[in-house]
């Protein structure tokens, strides 16, 4: 099932789409669910419903328009809880070792997550306005996926039945500012803007066989001003999304809603490329002994990233943005 959250002057939080498996048709959710946060609080009464208007639409016996990616918001525009991982065991070994950091203590058994905003995300083809260039502005390519009610103390096991919906993302991110929030202890702030979503939400079963042990087994492909970037496939994961629910439930409930990320796709084979800028400088610092040669993001920059099927078809529908200077 495709979900999706059609822009609309009337309500804040959008109004709830079921779009059809080849992303041509969309039917609006009405009399099922207003918007996908009410869907996700009630997930067990209305994903019957919803998964019988999705089927209707793929046959084309129900009324129906034409889907169009850039009129959507953010799948959800706004959530209660937004965390963050970093799954991807490489990218943060490239770090330590071009920066020279001490190694984190725990990193393979304990995951990296610290707390975003969820009060104001981004669509995926809108512009990403940003107040200067001189804070580093970079992209970060990932997943996420979208819960149910999570039981504080669930475990690995019981989380994979909560995981409802997954969705891709860009987590931008303002470079400069990152080093003396980390520094203090208390996670990041201004380093972490507004985060951008790509239009549909999608329930695991449409990635098939690419849905392996809590991963997204598929290449993220990611453009920079129209230039090939990198295409990191989501199976290294070295966490699985049910063992970041869990680390993130331990001490406390989660809220239907909350969203779960992956952290930027990273591989050990860097012939794949990357899917942040930040882990390129890295590379070149190593290889040069210190010194990056690539540059961050600047006003007018566009960022293109899709994670596509066997059929070279867009599961959620890409990330097509252009970085702006904020008014």
């Amino acid at each position: 099932m495709k979900l999706a959250s059609l822009k609309s002057n009337s309500c804040r939080d959008g109004r709830l789409i079921v779009v059809s498996r080849d992303l041509q048709r969309a039917s609006f959710a009405d009399g099922i669910a207003s918007t996908l946060l009410d869907a996700m609080e009630r997930w067990q009464q209305v994903h019957s419903e919803l998964n019988a208007l999705y089927q209707a639409l793929n046959q084309g016996d129900v009324e129906s328009f034409a889907f169009d990616p850039r009129a959507c918001a953010a799948p959800l525009p706004r959530t209660y809880q937004w965390l963050d991982g970093s799954a991807f065991l490489s990218h943060s070994a490239l770090m330590q070792t071009a920066f020279n950091l001490p190694a984190i203590e725990g990193i393979e058994q304990i995951p990296l997550m610290y707390q975003g905003a969820g009060d104001d995300f981004i669509g995926g083809y809108d512009p990403i306005p940003l107040p200067s260039e001189k804070h580093g502005i970079d992209f970060e390519g990932e997943v996420a996926v979208m819960v149910d009610h999570v039981p504080m103390g669930c475990s690995a096991e019981q989380a994979l039945s909560h995981i409802r919906l997954i969705v891709q993302l860009n987590d931008v991110s303002l470079r400069a500012l990152a080093p003396r929030e980390m520094k203090t202890g208390f996670g990041f702030l201004q380093a972490k803007p507004s985060t951008s979503f790509a239009p549909l939400a999608i329930t695991p079963d449409e990635l098939g066989e690419h849905w392996q042990q809590g991963r997204v087994a598929l290449p993220l492909h990611v453009r920079w001003n129209n230039e090939w970037f990198g295409n990191p496939n989501g199976a290294a994961m070295h966490f699985g999304f049910h063992q970041l629910v869990a680390h993130a439930a331990l001490t406390r409930s989660l809220s239907a809603g909350t969203l779960v990320g992956s952290g930027t796709f990273s591989n050990p084979d860097r012939r794949v490329g990357s899917a942040c800028i930040s882990e390129r400088r890295a590379i070149e610092m190593i290889a040069s002994g210190g010194q990056p040669s690539t540059p961050f993001m600047a006003f007018g920059d566009r960022i293109q990233m899709d994670i596509r099927d066997e059929n070279g078809l867009s599961l959620f529908g890409g990330i097509d943005q252009e970085v702006v200077r904020a008014c």
